[in-house]
């Protein structure tokens, strides 16, 4: 994993060359102190060099001055290098996330997802940075503080590095011990992304139903659940950090002793007994990095599993190849579909069938109404259509060649969804409408709001067609947002439509305008609808009665009307209701 992710900084060669070698230059600079320290000692006071003290000063502080330039040209190289990293794998994450099935997002949670996007891959990036940077730093600085005590002294340098492995002992195995939990935090963490961005979600609903008691509860019991992981990882910090920097600083101690003993038996000068003092705490340095490191690669490896098991998952089949026909007729049949949303070779819990057996045929530029109880269907014949899922078993074909061998892209692009609760993105009214077509020039998105009733209403907006959506379409009504829709599909121009219960939640005056755009939607093209009003169902050419999953009846309306059955039920159920609805 770690070698993993050390290759993504081959994509930038020059930065994180540049990196590593301001890393050497301005690590090998730190013997300049104790070298300092060792000729003032031993020749300026040793041998009474008066003459040398400015030369030796200056020489010491431009040293120290170069490895401080070195070291903020390094730190800038290295955030460089990290932000570049962080932005290609966002990038790259988004775009994978885009091209992953509908089932995948059905069993996880979107604020798990936002945790992975915005949380994990500066995590692991983090790695990267501090792999070529911090770690290889400490390493340099490590070795080359200890060859230059072992040439000093070798008896000394054993007693002062006697307590290193004992310390690498400990960190292997509170490595070891530390990513399993560091995993759990990680995991709780994202839960509480979860919990908070469900609240946030349905703020409206909370308010309404006087929720906001228990959404605190749930609230409070994930925040606790984080605090509750991220200690455990604490806890063990707190034991072994304070352990290793025992038996570091027990070095120097005895260090010290025999040295001072050395240079009162003229063993050694003072001077490198200043030089092993000096020296100590660079090569200690790196040691008391351990902690702060070891977090940052647990963690950042704990995220790398979980971005690249994203990024390793295999993309949604046939998204991009399958056949592209040149032309459309629109002709759309269904031949003995059944699917089941528990679809056990996907993770599912093995549910009944959401529709089973289903056989019919919409010709070209003819409206298909789907009608029935809740539950009975009649979204997920759509949601196969646009090939968010596949049949269990049965086909679907469109002008004969079955969906199955069609590219997605290719036959999204042929088709327009309206949706019972349209979404809106969080951008302005140009940008939701272009999301159908980029490109179309300000002509075209104004006829096409036109042709949707939404003209009026945009232009009375202070910025107009420029005016921000806010989130999900916060501020326009739910008839607005609708035809707003509406004009998005219409941009598309698609020689299918799809349109799940459009105006279910409308009132009437709302309804009439929305009608009347969906009438310029629906001219000559293949529609499949799901409606709850009977104006909607009444002018369609055929009505697909559905119940329990299955297509139980077959006709149009007046057909249908004048027979018991299950429709004729539904119409009389609703008789005299202010919507005239289902």
């Amino acid at each position: 994993m770690l070698l993993r992710l050390l290759k993504r900084a081959g994509h930038y060669p020059a930065r994180a060359l540049a990196v590593f070698l301001l890393a050497v230059v301005g690590t090998a600079l730190v013997l300049v102190l104790p070298a300092i320290a060792q000729r003032f000692t031993d020749t300026v006071i040793g041998e009474n060099r008066a003459d040398m003290v400015v030369p030796t000063a200056l020489l010491g502080i431009g040293a120290i001055a170069l490895r401080q330039v070195l070291l903020s040209l390094r730190t800038l190289a290295a955030q460089s290098l990290e932000q570049t990293l962080v932005h290609d794998l966002r990038v790259q994450l988004y775009d994978k996330l885009q091209r992953l099935p509908v089932r995948w997002f059905d069993r996880r949670a979107s604020g798990e997802i936002m945790s992975r996007v915005a949380d994990d891959v500066p995590a692991m990036e983090r790695v990267i940075v501090e792999s070529l940077d911090t770690a290889l730093a400490a390493i340099l600085q490590f070795s080359l503080i200890l060859v230059a005590l072992f040439i000093k002294d070798w008896k000394l340098a054993l007693v002062t590095v006697a307590p290193l492995p004992v310390i690498g002992v400990i960190t292997y195995y509170y490595s070891r011990f530390s990513e399993p939990r560091w995993r759990e935090s990680s995991e709780a963490s994202a839960a509480l992304h979860s919990t908070l961005h469900d609240s946030l979600a349905g703020i409206r609903q909370i308010k309404a139903y006087t929720g906001e008691p228990e959404a605190l509860e749930r609230f409070t019991a994930a925040s606790r659940h984080s605090q509750d992981r991220h200690m455990r990882v604490m806890k063990g910090q707190a034991i072994v950090w304070p352990g290793i920097s025992l038996l570091a600083e027990s070095g120097i101690i005895a260090m010290v002793a025999l040295g001072s003993w050395r240079v009162l038996n003229d063993q050694m000068s003072l001077g490198v007994l200043l030089f092993f003092l000096f020296a100590w705490g660079f090569i200690f340095d790196p040691i008391s990095k351990i902690n702060p490191l070891s977090q940052v690669f647990n963690r950042g490896l704990v995220a790398a599993r979980r971005v690249f098991e994203i990024i390793d998952r295999p993309d949604e089949p046939h998204l991009v190849e399958g056949a592209r026909p040149a032309t459309v007729r629109g002709e759309l049949r269904f031949e003995e579909v059944s699917f089941s949303y528990g679809d056990a070779g996907d993770g599912g819990d093995g549910a009944s069938p959401a529709v089973r057996d289903i056989t019919l045929t919409a010709a070209p530029g003819t409206t298909t109404a789907f009608v029935g109880r809740t539950g009975a269907g009649k979204s997920t014949l759509l949601h196969l259509v646009a090939r968010f899922y596949e049949p269990d078993e049965g086909r679907i074909l469109l002008d004969g060649t079955p969906l199955a061998t069609l590219s997605k892209e290719w036959l999204r692009d042929q088709l327009g969804y309206v949706t019972q609760e349209s979404f809106l993105f969080n951008a302005s009214i140009r940008e939701n409408l272009l999301l159908a077509r980029a490109g179309a020039s300000e002509e075209e998105l104004w006829a096409v709001l036109e042709s949707a009733n939404a003209a009026g209403f945009v232009r009375e907006l202070p910025e107009g067609i420029d005016t921000l959506a806010g989130e999900r379409g916060v501020r326009f009504s739910g008839g607005e947002k609708q035809r707003l829709s509406i004009a998005r599909a219409l941009l598309r121009n698609p020689p299918i439509l799809l349109l799940d219960e459009a105006t279910s939640a409308l009132d009437n005056t709302t309804e009439r305008l929305v009608q009347e755009a969906l009438e310029h939607l629906r001219a000559e093209r293949t529609c499949l609808v799901i409606a709850h009003r009977l104006s909607t169902v009444r002018s369609a050419d055929q009505i697909a009665v559905l119940d329990g999953g299955r297509l139980v009846d077959l006709g149009c309306h007046d057909e249908l009307i004048d027979k018991p059955g299950l429709y004729r039920e539904l119409c009389e159920s609703r008789a005299g209701s202010a919507d005239g609805g289902f």
